[in-house]
Protein backbone atom coordinates (compact mmCIF):
# COMPACT_ATOMS: atom_id res chain seq x y z
CA UNK A 1 0.00 0.00 0.00
CA UNK A 2 2.52 2.77 0.90
CA UNK A 3 4.68 1.32 -2.06
CA UNK A 4 1.62 2.59 -4.74
CA UNK A 5 1.15 6.08 -2.90
CA UNK A 6 4.52 6.67 -3.44
CA UNK A 7 4.62 5.65 -6.94
CA UNK A 8 1.43 7.98 -6.96
CA UNK A 9 2.59 10.75 -5.67
CA UNK A 10 5.67 10.23 -7.53
CA UNK A 11 3.52 10.19 -11.26
CA UNK A 12 1.18 13.00 -9.90
CA UNK A 13 2.55 16.39 -11.65
CA UNK A 14 3.18 14.25 -14.81
CA UNK A 15 -0.41 13.23 -14.71
CA UNK A 16 -1.94 16.86 -14.04
CA UNK A 17 0.26 18.46 -17.33
CA UNK A 18 -0.73 15.21 -19.54
CA UNK A 19 -4.45 16.52 -18.16
CA UNK A 20 -4.15 20.06 -18.94
CA UNK A 21 -2.95 19.39 -22.56
CA UNK A 22 -5.64 17.37 -23.44
CA UNK A 23 -8.00 19.74 -22.02
CA UNK A 24 -6.04 22.86 -24.04
CA UNK A 25 -6.66 20.57 -27.11
CA UNK A 26 -10.00 19.33 -26.41
CA UNK A 27 -10.95 23.39 -26.13
CA UNK A 28 -9.15 24.55 -29.23
CA UNK A 29 -10.98 21.35 -31.27
CA UNK A 30 -14.63 22.71 -29.59
CA UNK A 31 -13.77 26.16 -30.94
CA UNK A 32 -12.82 24.96 -34.57
CA UNK A 33 -15.86 23.39 -35.03
CA UNK A 34 -17.99 26.22 -33.74
CA UNK A 35 -16.13 28.64 -35.88
CA UNK A 36 -16.71 26.48 -38.73
CA UNK A 37 -20.36 25.65 -38.05
CA UNK A 38 -21.21 29.22 -37.21
CA UNK A 39 -23.92 31.04 -40.08
CA UNK A 40 -22.35 33.99 -41.28
CA UNK A 41 -23.63 37.39 -40.82
CA UNK A 42 -27.17 38.28 -42.09
CA UNK A 43 -28.44 41.92 -43.07
CA UNK A 44 -30.37 43.99 -40.46
CA UNK A 45 -32.20 45.04 -43.52
CA UNK A 46 -32.93 45.43 -47.16
CA UNK A 47 -32.54 48.93 -48.56
CA UNK A 48 -33.17 50.90 -51.38
CA UNK A 49 -30.28 52.92 -52.28
CA UNK A 50 -29.98 56.25 -53.75
CA UNK A 51 -27.72 59.38 -54.70
CA UNK A 52 -27.65 63.29 -54.43
CA UNK A 53 -29.50 64.25 -58.18
CA UNK A 54 -28.62 67.56 -59.91
CA UNK A 55 -32.13 69.66 -59.55
CA UNK A 56 -32.90 73.26 -60.77
CA UNK A 57 -35.21 75.14 -57.94
CA UNK A 58 -37.54 77.85 -58.14
CA UNK A 59 -37.45 80.00 -55.10
CA UNK A 60 -40.77 80.53 -53.59
CA UNK A 61 -42.34 82.15 -50.16
CA UNK A 62 -44.76 79.86 -47.97
CA UNK A 63 -47.89 81.87 -46.52
CA UNK A 64 -51.04 80.88 -45.08
CA UNK A 65 -54.00 82.41 -44.68
CA UNK A 66 -57.64 82.69 -45.51
CA UNK A 67 -59.96 82.58 -48.31
CA UNK A 68 -62.55 84.88 -48.79
CA UNK A 69 -64.72 86.90 -51.34
CA UNK A 70 -63.50 88.87 -53.34
CA UNK A 71 -66.21 91.76 -52.37
CA UNK A 72 -69.38 90.50 -50.87
CA UNK A 73 -72.91 92.42 -51.50
CA UNK A 74 -75.27 92.78 -48.92
CA UNK A 75 -78.97 92.52 -50.30
CA UNK A 76 -81.64 94.18 -48.19
CA UNK A 77 -85.23 95.53 -48.60
CA UNK A 78 -86.13 98.75 -49.18
CA UNK A 79 -89.73 98.34 -48.85
CA UNK A 80 -91.20 99.14 -45.21
CA UNK A 81 -93.35 97.00 -43.55
CA UNK A 82 -94.25 94.80 -46.00
CA UNK A 83 -94.96 91.01 -46.68
CA UNK A 84 -92.36 89.22 -47.79
CA UNK A 85 -94.51 87.01 -50.00
CA UNK A 86 -91.86 84.74 -52.23
CA UNK A 87 -87.99 84.33 -52.44
CA UNK A 88 -87.07 82.74 -55.52
CA UNK A 89 -83.21 82.09 -54.75
CA UNK A 90 -81.23 79.60 -52.49
CA UNK A 91 -77.68 79.45 -51.04
CA UNK A 92 -75.40 78.46 -53.72
CA UNK A 93 -77.78 79.73 -56.94
CA UNK A 94 -75.70 81.52 -59.46
CA UNK A 95 -77.93 84.51 -60.20
CA UNK A 96 -77.62 87.55 -62.68
CA UNK A 97 -77.35 91.44 -62.24
CA UNK A 98 -81.51 92.33 -62.62
CA UNK A 99 -82.68 89.41 -61.37
CA UNK A 100 -85.70 88.80 -58.91
CA UNK A 101 -84.30 87.49 -55.90
CA UNK A 102 -87.73 87.93 -53.60
CA UNK A 103 -91.23 89.55 -53.78
CA UNK A 104 -93.48 91.42 -51.07
CA UNK A 105 -97.02 91.98 -51.16
CA UNK A 106 -97.48 94.72 -53.74
CA UNK A 107 -101.75 94.97 -53.45
CA UNK A 108 -100.91 98.17 -50.84
CA UNK A 109 -98.87 100.01 -52.63
CA UNK A 110 -100.40 99.14 -55.67
CA UNK A 111 -103.38 100.61 -53.85
CA UNK A 112 -102.09 103.73 -52.46
CA UNK A 113 -100.41 104.22 -56.19
CA UNK A 114 -104.04 104.42 -57.39
CA UNK A 115 -105.19 106.62 -55.53
CA UNK A 116 -102.09 109.24 -55.80
CA UNK A 117 -102.68 108.67 -59.57
CA UNK A 118 -106.23 110.27 -59.22
CA UNK A 119 -105.05 113.19 -56.55
CA UNK A 120 -102.24 113.54 -59.43
CA UNK A 121 -105.38 113.84 -62.42
CA UNK A 122 -107.67 116.15 -60.02
CA UNK A 123 -104.54 118.51 -59.95
CA UNK A 124 -103.51 118.30 -63.35
CA UNK A 125 -107.26 119.31 -64.02
CA UNK A 126 -106.97 122.38 -61.31
CA UNK A 127 -103.89 123.35 -63.19
CA UNK A 128 -105.59 123.87 -66.60
CA UNK A 129 -108.26 125.50 -65.54
CA UNK A 130 -106.07 127.84 -62.99
CA UNK A 131 -104.13 128.40 -66.68
CA UNK A 132 -106.92 128.99 -68.72
CA UNK A 133 -108.07 131.99 -66.37
CA UNK A 134 -104.45 133.21 -65.66
CA UNK A 135 -103.93 133.80 -69.82
CA UNK A 136 -107.38 134.84 -70.27
CA UNK A 137 -106.41 137.36 -67.66
CA UNK A 138 -103.34 138.15 -69.38
CA UNK A 139 -105.08 139.08 -72.57
CA UNK A 140 -106.90 141.54 -71.32
CA UNK A 141 -104.59 143.60 -69.03
CA UNK A 142 -104.08 145.75 -71.97
CA UNK A 143 -107.77 146.57 -72.59
CA UNK A 144 -108.43 148.03 -68.82
CA UNK A 145 -111.09 145.31 -68.30
CA UNK A 146 -109.05 143.68 -65.61
CA UNK A 147 -107.95 145.58 -62.91
CA UNK A 148 -104.29 144.46 -61.67
CA UNK A 149 -104.88 143.14 -58.38
CA UNK A 150 -107.28 140.54 -60.61
CA UNK A 151 -104.49 139.69 -63.09
CA UNK A 152 -102.32 139.10 -60.54
CA UNK A 153 -104.73 136.84 -58.42
CA UNK A 154 -105.11 134.65 -61.59
CA UNK A 155 -101.49 134.06 -62.23
CA UNK A 156 -101.02 133.39 -58.28
CA UNK A 157 -103.50 130.96 -58.87
CA UNK A 158 -101.99 129.21 -61.60
CA UNK A 159 -98.80 129.12 -59.70
CA UNK A 160 -100.28 127.61 -56.93
CA UNK A 161 -102.05 124.80 -59.23
CA UNK A 162 -99.09 123.94 -60.68
CA UNK A 163 -96.93 123.78 -57.16
CA UNK A 164 -99.79 121.57 -56.32
CA UNK A 165 -99.73 119.08 -59.36
CA UNK A 166 -95.95 118.69 -58.84
CA UNK A 167 -96.12 117.57 -55.88
CA UNK A 168 -98.88 115.18 -56.67
CA UNK A 169 -96.82 114.16 -59.49
CA UNK A 170 -93.83 113.70 -56.93
CA UNK A 171 -95.86 111.67 -54.57
CA UNK A 172 -97.18 109.41 -57.59
CA UNK A 173 -93.72 109.01 -58.03
CA UNK A 174 -92.63 107.85 -54.74
CA UNK A 175 -95.34 105.36 -54.70
CA UNK A 176 -94.20 103.97 -57.76
CA UNK A 177 -90.62 103.31 -56.55
CA UNK A 178 -92.42 101.71 -53.74
CA UNK A 179 -93.53 99.45 -55.88
CA UNK A 180 -90.80 98.80 -58.05
CA UNK A 181 -89.55 97.69 -54.60
CA UNK A 182 -91.09 95.42 -53.83
CA UNK A 183 -89.83 93.32 -56.25
CA UNK A 184 -85.96 92.69 -54.95
CA UNK A 185 -83.37 92.11 -57.26
CA UNK A 186 -79.25 91.27 -57.71
CA UNK A 187 -77.30 94.41 -57.84
CA UNK A 188 -74.53 92.05 -59.58
CA UNK A 189 -73.67 88.70 -61.17
CA UNK A 190 -72.35 86.58 -58.48
CA UNK A 191 -73.44 83.82 -56.26
CA UNK A 192 -75.57 83.76 -53.08
CA UNK A 193 -73.59 83.05 -49.96
CA UNK A 194 -76.29 83.37 -47.35
CA UNK A 195 -80.15 84.03 -46.97
CA UNK A 196 -82.38 85.13 -43.99
CA UNK A 197 -85.43 85.83 -46.02
CA UNK A 198 -88.27 84.04 -44.66
CA UNK A 199 -91.47 83.77 -46.40
CA UNK A 200 -94.08 85.92 -44.17
CA UNK A 201 -92.28 87.90 -42.76
CA UNK A 202 -93.06 91.38 -42.27
CA UNK A 203 -89.37 93.39 -42.27
CA UNK A 204 -88.59 96.84 -42.01
CA UNK A 205 -86.32 99.05 -44.32
CA UNK A 206 -82.88 97.88 -44.46
CA UNK A 207 -83.45 94.30 -42.93
CA UNK A 208 -80.76 91.83 -45.15
CA UNK A 209 -82.32 89.48 -47.55
CA UNK A 210 -79.37 87.44 -48.82
CA UNK A 211 -75.59 88.50 -49.26
CA UNK A 212 -73.97 87.86 -52.52
CA UNK A 213 -70.61 87.05 -53.66
CA UNK A 214 -70.04 89.34 -56.65
CA UNK A 215 -69.32 87.56 -59.77
CA UNK A 216 -68.31 84.52 -57.66
CA UNK A 217 -64.90 85.83 -57.13
CA UNK A 218 -62.57 84.35 -54.65
CA UNK A 219 -59.48 85.61 -52.82
CA UNK A 220 -56.59 84.50 -50.80
CA UNK A 221 -55.42 86.62 -48.12
CA UNK A 222 -51.87 85.06 -47.22
CA UNK A 223 -50.40 86.49 -44.82
CA UNK A 224 -46.78 87.05 -45.48
CA UNK A 225 -43.82 88.10 -42.81
CA UNK A 226 -42.67 91.94 -43.60
CA UNK A 227 -39.29 90.96 -44.83
CA UNK A 228 -40.54 88.89 -47.38
CA UNK A 229 -43.09 91.53 -49.29
CA UNK A 230 -40.41 92.81 -50.71
CA UNK A 231 -40.32 90.11 -52.99
CA UNK A 232 -43.45 89.67 -53.86
CA UNK A 233 -44.95 91.46 -56.87
CA UNK A 234 -48.75 91.66 -59.15
CA UNK A 235 -48.93 88.93 -61.10
CA UNK A 236 -46.73 86.36 -59.56
CA UNK A 237 -47.80 82.93 -59.53
CA UNK A 238 -48.73 81.05 -56.55
CA UNK A 239 -50.34 77.88 -55.71
CA UNK A 240 -52.91 77.46 -53.10
CA UNK A 241 -53.93 74.17 -51.19
CA UNK A 242 -57.22 74.62 -49.20
CA UNK A 243 -57.26 72.21 -46.24
CA UNK A 244 -58.99 69.18 -47.57
CA UNK A 245 -58.81 70.49 -51.22
CA UNK A 246 -56.68 69.83 -53.80
CA UNK A 247 -53.93 72.86 -55.25
CA UNK A 248 -55.03 75.68 -57.36
CA UNK A 249 -53.15 78.52 -59.13
CA UNK A 250 -53.38 82.05 -58.19
CA UNK A 251 -51.96 85.13 -59.31
CA UNK A 252 -51.21 88.09 -56.99
CA UNK A 253 -53.69 90.73 -57.69
CA UNK A 254 -52.30 93.33 -54.99
CA UNK A 255 -50.25 93.74 -51.34
CA UNK A 256 -51.98 95.44 -48.67
CA UNK A 257 -50.37 98.96 -48.60
CA UNK A 258 -49.91 98.93 -44.47
CA UNK A 259 -48.35 95.82 -41.87
CA UNK A 260 -50.22 94.65 -38.95
CA UNK A 261 -48.47 96.15 -36.13
CA UNK A 262 -49.15 93.63 -34.01
CA UNK A 263 -48.23 90.62 -35.61
CA UNK A 264 -45.40 92.18 -38.51
CA UNK A 265 -47.53 90.52 -41.43
CA UNK A 266 -48.58 91.93 -44.62
CA UNK A 267 -51.73 91.13 -46.09
CA UNK A 268 -51.15 89.36 -50.07
CA UNK A 269 -54.22 89.24 -52.04
CA UNK A 270 -53.85 86.99 -54.35
CA UNK A 271 -56.67 85.98 -57.34
CA UNK A 272 -58.49 82.51 -57.34
CA UNK A 273 -59.91 80.77 -60.33
CA UNK A 274 -63.17 79.91 -59.97
CA UNK A 275 -64.63 76.09 -59.70
CA UNK A 276 -62.35 74.06 -57.57
CA UNK A 277 -62.67 73.16 -53.72
CA UNK A 278 -62.10 76.56 -52.43
CA UNK A 279 -64.97 77.73 -50.42
CA UNK A 280 -64.71 81.56 -48.39
CA UNK A 281 -64.29 80.91 -45.21
CA UNK A 282 -61.65 78.27 -45.57
CA UNK A 283 -58.42 77.99 -44.44
CA UNK A 284 -55.49 77.29 -46.91
CA UNK A 285 -51.83 77.09 -47.11
CA UNK A 286 -49.84 78.89 -50.22
CA UNK A 287 -46.31 79.14 -52.11
CA UNK A 288 -45.67 82.40 -53.83
CA UNK A 289 -42.93 82.10 -56.88
CA UNK A 290 -40.53 84.42 -56.14
CA UNK A 291 -37.57 83.78 -57.76
CA UNK A 292 -35.62 82.07 -60.51
CA UNK A 293 -34.12 78.32 -61.23
CA UNK A 294 -30.61 77.85 -59.68
CA UNK A 295 -28.89 74.61 -59.31
CA UNK A 296 -28.52 72.57 -56.54
CA UNK A 297 -28.57 68.86 -55.05
CA UNK A 298 -31.06 67.02 -53.91
CA UNK A 299 -32.20 64.02 -52.22
CA UNK A 300 -35.82 62.63 -51.17
CA UNK A 301 -36.44 63.99 -47.66
CA UNK A 302 -37.57 60.35 -46.71
CA UNK A 303 -33.45 60.01 -46.36
CA UNK A 304 -33.00 62.46 -43.64
CA UNK A 305 -33.15 61.53 -40.17
CA UNK A 306 -33.48 63.68 -37.71
CA UNK A 307 -31.90 63.00 -34.10
CA UNK A 308 -30.04 64.55 -31.93
CA UNK A 309 -31.25 67.55 -33.06
CA UNK A 310 -28.99 67.30 -36.68
CA UNK A 311 -29.77 65.85 -39.32
CA UNK A 312 -28.17 63.00 -40.70
CA UNK A 313 -28.56 60.37 -43.87
CA UNK A 314 -27.28 56.85 -43.75
CA UNK A 315 -24.41 56.62 -46.02
CA UNK A 316 -23.61 52.97 -47.22
CA UNK A 317 -20.31 51.54 -48.07
CA UNK A 318 -18.36 49.34 -50.26
CA UNK A 319 -18.82 46.64 -47.37
CA UNK A 320 -22.49 47.13 -47.23
CA UNK A 321 -22.55 48.85 -43.84
CA UNK A 322 -24.00 52.59 -43.17
CA UNK A 323 -22.72 55.02 -41.99
CA UNK A 324 -24.25 57.83 -40.27
CA UNK A 325 -23.38 60.96 -41.58
CA UNK A 326 -24.06 64.30 -40.43
CA UNK A 327 -25.21 66.37 -43.33
CA UNK A 328 -26.54 70.28 -44.19
CA UNK A 329 -29.48 71.06 -45.27
CA UNK A 330 -30.86 74.22 -47.80
CA UNK A 331 -34.09 74.44 -49.38
CA UNK A 332 -37.19 72.33 -49.99
CA UNK A 333 -38.78 71.11 -53.30
CA UNK A 334 -41.67 69.24 -52.76
CA UNK A 335 -40.44 65.81 -51.67
CA UNK A 336 -37.13 66.70 -52.05
CA UNK A 337 -34.50 68.63 -49.94
CA UNK A 338 -30.96 70.54 -51.37
CA UNK A 339 -27.85 69.13 -49.13
CA UNK A 340 -25.54 71.94 -48.69
CA UNK A 341 -22.67 69.65 -47.10
CA UNK A 342 -22.08 65.71 -45.87
CA UNK A 343 -22.49 63.72 -49.33
CA UNK A 344 -21.79 64.19 -52.85
CA UNK A 345 -23.56 62.91 -56.16
CA UNK A 346 -21.03 59.65 -55.58
CA UNK A 347 -22.41 58.56 -52.25
CA UNK A 348 -24.85 55.93 -51.78
CA UNK A 349 -27.40 56.65 -49.55
CA UNK A 350 -30.18 54.64 -47.72
CA UNK A 351 -33.54 56.15 -49.79
CA UNK A 352 -36.05 55.37 -47.23
CA UNK A 353 -36.60 53.18 -43.66
CA UNK A 354 -33.34 54.62 -42.40
CA UNK A 355 -35.20 54.90 -38.80
CA UNK A 356 -34.58 51.04 -38.53
CA UNK A 357 -30.88 51.13 -39.11
CA UNK A 358 -28.39 52.25 -36.62
CA UNK A 359 -24.47 52.93 -37.40
CA UNK A 360 -22.52 50.27 -38.90
CA UNK A 361 -25.74 47.67 -39.74
CA UNK A 362 -25.25 45.83 -42.13
CA UNK A 363 -27.48 45.92 -45.33
CA UNK A 364 -29.15 44.20 -48.49
CA UNK A 365 -28.04 46.87 -50.78
CA UNK A 366 -31.01 47.57 -53.95
CA UNK A 367 -29.82 50.29 -56.17
CA UNK A 368 -32.67 52.59 -56.83
CA UNK A 369 -33.79 52.84 -60.79
CA UNK A 370 -31.47 55.95 -62.14
CA UNK A 371 -33.11 59.22 -63.20
CA UNK A 372 -32.33 62.01 -65.60
CA UNK A 373 -31.29 65.06 -63.58
CA UNK A 374 -34.19 66.98 -62.15
CA UNK A 375 -35.72 70.74 -63.47
CA UNK A 376 -38.17 73.02 -62.86
CA UNK A 377 -38.78 72.02 -59.05
CA UNK A 378 -40.42 74.49 -57.16
CA UNK A 379 -38.76 75.24 -54.05
CA UNK A 380 -40.25 76.77 -50.26
CA UNK A 381 -38.15 79.67 -48.73
CA UNK A 382 -39.80 79.60 -45.41
CA UNK A 383 -36.62 81.91 -44.08
CA UNK A 384 -37.84 85.25 -42.02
Amino acid sequence: MNNALRRFRRFAPTLLVIAGSVGAFCAQISNAQAQNGAPPARPALAVTVTRAEPTTLTLRVAANGNIAAWQEASVGTEADGLRLSEVKVNVGDRVRRGQVLASFDAAPVATELAHRRAALAESEAALAEAATNAQRARDLQASGALSAQQIHQYVTAERMAQARTDAARAVARTQELRLAQTRVRAPDDGVISARSATVGAVLPAGQELFRLIRRGRLEWRAEVAAPQLARLRPGQGVTVTPVGGGALQGTVRVLAPAVDPQTRNGLVYVDLPEGGTARAGMFARGEIEVGPGSPALTLPQAAVLQRDGFDYVLRVGADSRVLQTKVKLGRRAGDRVEILAGVDAASRVVAAGGGFLGDGDLVNVVEAQASPGRTGLLVTDRRP
